[in-house]
């Protein structure tokens, strides 16, 4: 920026010292009186010069102001800046071309003038000079506004190509969301049909409960993904599944699954889980819900705490859990994409808060997050 506005007030500067020298110098070398309109000493013919030389700064603001000062300054005292300016007037003038070329025309008729043309050999010369300069202003003008539209259109190119590449993302996102729900839904539906087949033809009590709360967890599982679904093939919010339930009771829910499956686990809230937003609530489900699931398939046997702050500015979760007690599944390890803390870390982002999630000194591993307590209702989600 700074160097885009040195490079045009330096030429400016260079284009007025040449013309203050040159005029000057034909003054100084032609001191005659008799060529002149007025009799006055050499040195006021070359202050003439050097004054109209010294509209040549302004003339990419004020083209038009130093083209008719150099006029006036020409009917007296040809200034050989006049054959400079006619390029500011085409290539930096407002207006239409007649204004434009009213200008110059005045300009040339003002330097003929107070050269006297009718007097010297050569009248011509002058005034094709000054019309070759107004020529090669439209020129760079008309070159500018080409590499602006040029540029123009390069950057709506690419504006175009980074929507067409987000439209191909969202296709992707859609097509993969489909095959998602054909795949991971038939085979939740098969572990619901077997465990409701389970339930009827079993007469272990015991057998017959565990097999009805893995039809419900099933059922849950195939509504939490029809909604996943929906989100990301439309976009938009459904009503159902833990979206509902956003708050204390959904979080005591999740525990009391937890407990169910077999994990010692401890809830200790504090506050009022009201003070939190909505996508608050469901971003801070998300975490313990993920932080439980890890527990469950990292760290069998393992006892776990969840300690959540509902504070008037601040929502701070914790998720911590004791060293293993018996080896993990390896088949149960392995089962997971890798990628659940990132992805976790990227939705508390979102809503504008921070996880973490590191080791323990005693060998369990904790999850901090702290969210804010209120987002606006455009945030993502």
């Amino acid at each position: 920026m700074v160097r885009s506005r040195v490079v045009p007030v330096a030429v400016d500067v260079l284009l007025a010292g040449v013309a203050a020298a040159v005029g000057s110098g034909l003054e100084l070398a032609d001191p005659d009186l008799a060529t002149k309109h007025l009799a006055a000493p050499t040195w006021v013919y070359v202050t003439a010069q050097v004054a109209a030389a010294a509209m040549l700064l302004v003339r990419r603001r004020h083209p038009y102001t130093a083209a008719l000062v150099i006029a006036a300054i020409s009917l007296f005292a040809p200034a050989w800046a006049a054959v400079l300016v006619p390029y500011a007037v085409t290539a930096y003038g407002a207006g239409g071309r007649w204004r434009q070329w009213a200008s110059i025309a005045a300009l040339t008729v003002a330097f003929l003038v107070g050269a006297q043309a009718w007097a010297i050999e050569d009248p011509f010369t002058a005034p094709a000079v000054i019309v070759f300069s107004a020529l090669l202003g439209m020129y760079f003008r008309a070159r500018r506004s080409l590499v602006a539209q040029l540029t123009d259109r390069a950057e709506r190119a690419e504006r175009e190509r980074l929507l067409l590449a987000e439209q191909a993302r969202a296709d992707e996102r859609i097509r993969l969301a489909g095959e998602m729900h054909d795949v991971v839904t038939h085979r939740i539906n098969l572990m619901v049909l077997q465990a409701g087949a389970l339930r009827v033809s079993t007469t272990d009590p015991a057998a017959r409960v565990a097999a009805e709360e893995l039809r419900v967890a099933g059922c849950q599982a195939l509504a939490e993904l029809r909604d996943l679904v929906g989100v990301l093939r439309r976009g938009e919010r459904t009503a159902t599944g833990v979206d509902d339930t956003a708050g204390a009771p959904m979080l005591a829910t999740l525990v009391e699954d937890s407990r169910a499956a077999g994990l010692t686990v401890r809830l200790d809230e504090h506050g009022d889980p009201a003070t939190a937003a909505p996508a608050v609530r469901r971003t801070l489900f998300r975490v313990v819900q993920e932080s439980l699931t890890n527990v469950h398939k990292h760290a069998p046997g393992a006892q776990a705490t969840v300690a959540v702050d509902y504070g008037e500015q601040r929502v701070r979760a914790t998720v911590s859990n004791s060293p293993a007690r018996r080896r993990p599944d390896t088949a149960l390890t392995a089962a997971g994409s890798g990628s659940g803390l990132d992805g976790l870390r990227h939705r508390v982002e979102v809503v504008g808060g921070t996880l973490t999630a590191q080791p323990a000194p005693d060998g369990g591993f904790t999850v901090r997050a702290t969210l804010p307590a209120y987002v606006p209702t455009g945030a993502p989600r």
